[in-house]
């Protein structure tokens, strides 16, 4: 199966404390850029399979629960999880076995962003 996800920006309204959040929950390292209209720090490596994205802050842009739900993989979703409330996020749902497509987790970010985890194992 083909993924096409290449890029996707996760809105903020504070973007230094978004990419602290990132940064303690995923250990993720980033890059600045500045645009004319916004300001973003991207992270992942756009020229490899997979999919790269950035925290962006705009007039444009705005965090939400309600919007697409983006999931990042992990290891094993326990362990991201637990850093997320020291982070200055919000777990939303603890550790949920899907069967045989794993598990996963909900939780909102430092913006109010709804970001999901997912792990095999």
């Amino acid at each position: 199966m083909n993924n096409p996800v290449q890029w996707f920006e996760i809105a903020t309204i504070d973007l230094e404390r978004a990419k602290d959040f990132y940064a303690k929950v995923f250990d993720l390292e980033f890059q600045f850029i500045e645009m004319p209209d916004s300001k973003m720090y991207m992270f992942g490596e756009p020229n490899k399979i997979g999919s790269a994205g950035s925290l962006v802050q705009s007039k444009e842009n705005k965090p939400s629960a309600n919007g697409t739900l983006i999931y990042f993989s992990c290891e094993d979703v326990a362990i991201e999880a637990g850093r997320i409330e020291e982070a200055g996020g919000k777990l939303l749902l603890p550790k949920t076995a899907i069967g045989e497509f794993g598990f996963f987790t909900h939780f909102i970010d430092t913006e109010g962003n709804k970001i999901g985890l997912h792990s095999n194992k």
